[in-house]
């Protein structure tokens, strides 16, 4: 095959693959192109667990600053589309156990929401679900002492994992 072929055939492969349609997750918007301002007003909160929504809310916001390029307001009224949520259930059930002592290491934590993301021009609804499930595990200490320190980077961690795959789901529209 003479060198000019080969370029050819190697500028026509390169030009074929770069149209594939992959991108890099997190970064794909299926979003109508007028929506530059999202609303996100707090969460509702219907379980037990005190100040949750707060910490949700707070982390969806980071999110939504953090990976798109969108403008996070909390009033629905100045938004081109509004996220509401309202978090159904909390629940942590032991996953691992230390041997010695008894005591969960490893909890399995599960949050179970309702959201609805619309816009506000038209009241479309760009994402609806009644059933949205973030479940990760978290490791705990042992110590009692360090167990109560814990609580508060725990729930902050949860948050930010919980914000992170609503985020996804919402500009994904999964």
């Amino acid at each position: 095959m003479s060198g000019a072929r080969l370029l050819l055939l190697a500028v026509s492969g390169a030009a074929l693959f770069s149209g594939c349609g992959y991108r890099v997750a997190g970064h794909s918007s299926s979003l109508p192109k007028s929506i530059h301002t999202i609303a996100v007003p707090a969460l509702e909160n219907k379980t037990t667990s005190y100040r949750l929504e707060q910490k949700l809310t707070a982390a969806t916001v980071h999110e939504f600053l953090a990976k798109t390029s969108y403008h996070v307001v909390s009033n629905p009224e100045e938004g081109d589309a509004v996220l509401r949520g309202k978090v159904v259930s909390l629940e942590a059930v032991p996953l691992l156990f230390d041997t010695a002592t008894g005591r969960a290491t490893t909890m399995l934590v599960t949050v179970k929401c309702e959201v609805t993301f619309t816009e506000s021009t038209t009241q479309k609804v760009l994402y609806h679900t009644d059933n949205f499930i973030f479940r990760n595990q978290y490791e705990i200490s042992t110590d009692l002492k360090s167990f109560f320190e814990e609580q508060d980077p725990a729930l902050d961690r949860l948050a930010q994992d919980f914000a992170a795959h609503l985020v996804a789901a919402v500009i994904e529209n999964y």
